[in-house]
């Protein structure tokens, strides 16, 4: 059962909106690749406001994520991309509706 995820929210930096859509774009076909991962949303919630929602079965998961491809490559392109570091929201799952 899902029940731990995390919310990242990111703010480009002026003129830079594309370069993040475009890094979320890639960061799909990374987060295809993690067992661990079963849902990674890439979110636009403005302009130039972004966000990444993903879930885990265990604080196992999520660590492993944590320590991952995309976050490593989150954190390599964090100042060239984004005004403010990205903001890590540990979240709890307290429902889940299964689509699969």
């Amino acid at each position: 059962m899902i029940k731990l995820a995390l919310f990242v929210r990111l703010e480009a930096k002026p003129g830079k909106e594309a370069d993040v859509e475009a890094f979320l774009n890639t960061g799909v076909g990374l987060a295809q690749q993690e067992e661990a991962t079963p849902i990674w949303f890439a979110l636009r919630l403005g302009p130039s406001t972004f966000g990444v929602f993903d879930a885990f079965h265990d604080e196992a998961g999520r660590k492993a994520h944590l320590n991952g491809p995309i976050a490593q490559a989150l954190m390599a392109q964090a100042s060239t991309l984004f005004s403010q570091p990205p903001s890590i929201e540990h979240v709890d799952v307290l429902g889940l509706k299964n689509v699969a």
